[in-house]
């Protein structure tokens, strides 16, 4: 019987840590814009950094003329 209480005062603690990491992720904004990180992979303003040793299908490798 006694674990049960124990049980239940670690749900409750669990729930107010819980509680208040939800709160601190809305007051630092963290929900505001979800849609402008799922939109980004489908723009090509990305890869602009990507060196081109690391891509074997660069313009220079594709052009050539098989053999």
């Amino acid at each position: 019987m006694k674990m049960i209480f124990v049980l239940i005062i670690l749900a409750l603690i669990l729930l107010c840590v819980a509680i208040v990491v939800f709160f601190w992720a809305v007051k630092q904004r963290q929900f505001d814009d979800l849609d402008v990180h799922a939109y980004s992979v489908l723009t090509e303003d990305n890869f602009e950094n990507i060196s081109t040793i690391d891509c074997p299908n660069t313009v220079e490798s594709t052009s050539k003329t098989p053999e």
